[in-house]
């Protein structure tokens, strides 16, 4: 499936999946008062640069290059805040930062760059979409709006793209979409008042090691030494912001 295809049917498979179920509970009256159109906006960057990206770049490399993006996104809310790290937390950063780059260095394993760009892009959609969602009051509708806001704004790409819909990738689309992502959003935003800014920022960079082994385990990509170097800097640099909290 082409990749902004994939992309709205994710989006609207998600915004089906939480208005059901707010409905479900008599609870979607009044839905679009909720979320905003900004936060949509972000919404649909991250998962169309995402959709994108991955067409170049492994499952892992991806994911790190995401969520580090992420977290300088966040963490420069924090500091412009006043809640950024301090002392060790800064070390964290850089050494998180610096296994960042020695992925991304030119050399026989390096990602194609292209796919680099367009995900650290996405990350910062990301990023900004979790800083919106710290002010949600309800985090389901809060969801439930952003998602079916962003669908509709969708909507073009599949005018314009010719729409491919193989079952077995509308089947992957559409579980990426109601639970992955619906679902899983909910959680995030659920949870995102309770951690702070810098320790969702950093939280987060615990998935890139888990998308490079599932990478391995069911789609047959290489763990490589640069890999496994750059994911032993962000998680050592994680460890490093949460000690520094105490």
């Amino acid at each position: 499936m082409d990749a902004a295809t994939f992309t709205w049917v994710r989006l609207l498979s998600g915004a089906v999946m939480l208005v059901g179920l707010l409905a479900a509970r008599g609870r979607a009256k009044g839905l679009l008062a909720q979320g905003s159109w900004t936060s949509a906006l972000t919404l649909l960057g991250y998962a169309l640069l995402f959709s994108y990206a991955y067409r170049s770049i492994p499952a892992g490399v991806g994911a790190l290059v995401l969520f580090a993006a992420v977290q300088l996104t966040m963490l420069t809310a924090a500091v412009r805040d006043g809640t950024g790290p301090r002392g060790l937390g800064w070390l964290g950063v850089a050494l998180a930062c610096g296994g960042l780059v020695a992925l991304t260095l030119p050399g026989a394993t390096a990602p194609d760059l292209t796919g680099v760009l367009m995900m650290a892009a996405s990350g910062i959609g990301w990023g900004l979409y979790s800083l919106y969602g710290r002010s949600a009051k309800n985090a389901t509708q809060a969801t439930a709006a952003n998602f079916v806001r962003s669908s509709a704004i969708a909507v073009p790409l599949c005018i314009v793209i010719t729409p491919e819909l193989p079952v077995r990738g509308l089947a992957f689309a559409i579980t990426s979409g109601a639970i992955t992502s619906g679902l899983g959003y909910v959680l995030w935003y659920t949870v995102l008042p309770t951690l702070g800014t810098t320790r969702a920022a950093v939280l987060q960079l615990a998935v890139p090691v888990i998308a490079a082994f599932a990478g391995a385990a069911l789609l047959a990509e290489t763990l490589t030494p640069r890999l496994l170097l750059a994911s032993a800097a962000i998680l050592g640099g994680i460890s490093m912001v949460i000690l520094s909290k105490r």
